[in-house]
């Protein structure tokens, strides 16, 4: 038998608008935020677990997993706009979280976008992750959610700045 249940979480949204062109705080991020190291991952499909923990204890906060250029898919309709998705986050930080409710996984990485409106406003927006993991209603996830919220938000102002 299949089931089929839904729920309804309230999330607030964030924006963080620049005052740097699109292309500085692309870069300001991309230069603040190491990507992740996909020996890292190599190493967890290894069953080398240890030796990959050994590496995100002593690597950044958060670091940038993948991106997606949504401005370029946007030539299929014959439109030029600048906006790229970037998933952020930290394996040991998503584990962290998983371990405890494993549906957290859903959310880890984060997804952050940075897009330039047709005025030519410059922002990162994002939902906070205290609230995307808040609807788990565990109070070890939500620790971690709460440092992760912060660490998100400062390093995307930093970058805005």
């Amino acid at each position: 038998m299949v089931t089929l249940t839904k729920h309804t979480i309230a999330v607030e949204h964030v924006t963080i608008t620049s005052n740097k062109s699109f292309a500085a705080t692309k870069s300001a991020l991309e230069n603040s935020l190491p990507w992740l190291d996909d020996g890292i991952l190599t190493l967890v499909r290894l069953g080398q677990a240890k030796a990959a923990l050994e590496l995100l204890e002593g690597g950044p906060d958060l670091m940038i997993f993948s991106f997606r250029d949504h401005g370029g898919l946007l030539h299929i309709q014959g439109q030029t706009r600048k906006a790229i998705q970037y998933d952020i986050g930290n394996p040991l930080t998503a584990s962290k979280m998983t371990r405890h409710h494993l549906s957290a996984g859903l959310y880890a990485p984060l997804r952050v976008y940075l897009r330039e409106s047709p005025a030519s406003e410059v922002a990162f927006e994002y939902d906070r992750p205290i609230n995307l993991f808040g609807q788990f209603k565990d109070a070890d996830v939500d620790l971690v959610a709460k440092d992760l919220d912060a660490l998100l938000e400062t390093s995307l102002r930093k970058a805005a700045e």
